[in-house]
């Protein structure tokens, strides 16, 4: 199954991840017929953020170790914890489910969108992609591909590499989930804000990076 994941608060064309994530799932969907596939909206149906009543439960259940999601029911107390799993349950689910994770990323003041955030700490709930018995991440075998539109340049060895917290922080998420690090796909097309006055004279750079980035998405959606 390919989950299909678009964080953008911009819905239109202009919006460079949703073009390339859509790209990603034309192809992938070309190639696998009839094999399913789930999209979500992050910025049309935003997931909700966390409240007390989540961490409340989550450290209940942390408090027992390896808790499958199946066993969290008999643990909640309170019609707001209720709440909480009942919106956080579907979401673990689609990516327990996911072979392919397919997220769109722009960056937002150098990291990831809140829409995306919100999604990630709701689905990485305690013990959600832990097997019970050995521990192990049940998305050792799962590909995360990571779509970034940057309105800059923060690759390596520009004055801006630094301020880049996008690449570092999905890293470091996928890793705590124990997606196996060649599973791991980060692909960025840079310069998308070619309006600003100071990227004038980079746009040859802007449209090698958005046909690479392109290249790249379509090379691992046909694998």
């Amino acid at each position: 199954m390919l989950l299909h994941i678009d964080s953008s608060a911009d819905a239109t064309a202009d919006s460079v991840s949703r073009r390339l994530t859509a790209d990603f799932a034309r192809v992938w969907r070309e190639r696998h017929g009839t094999a399913e596939y789930r999209h979500r909206d992050l910025a049309a149906t935003p997931v909700p953020p966390l409240t007390a009543a989540y961490t409340a439960l989550g450290r209940r259940v942390e408090r027992q170790g390896f808790v499958p999601p199946s066993k969290v029911p008999a643990l909640i107390e309170s019609p707001a914890e209720q709440r909480e799993w009942d919106l956080t349950l579907p979401l673990i689910t689609e990516l327990r489910s996911a072979h392919t994770v397919l997220l769109g990323v722009p960056m937002y003041n150098f990291s990831v969108p809140a829409s995306l955030k919100a999604w990630i700490d709701r689905v990485t709930f305690p013990g959600a992609f832990a097997d019970p018995d050995t521990g192990q991440s049940l998305l050792g075998g799962t590909r995360v591909v990571a779509v970034m539109a940057r309105g800059g340049g923060y690759g390596p060895g520009t004055p801006r590499e630094s301020f880049d917290f996008q690449t570092p922080y999905l890293k470091a998420w996928s890793d705590n989930l124990g997606v196996a690090p060649g599973h791991l796909h980060l692909i960025a097309a840079e310069l998308t804000a070619d309006v600003l006055p100071h990227l004038a004279g980079l746009e040859h750079l802007a449209r090698q990076s958005l046909a690479a980035a392109r290249e790249q998405v379509r090379a691992l959606a046909a694998a």
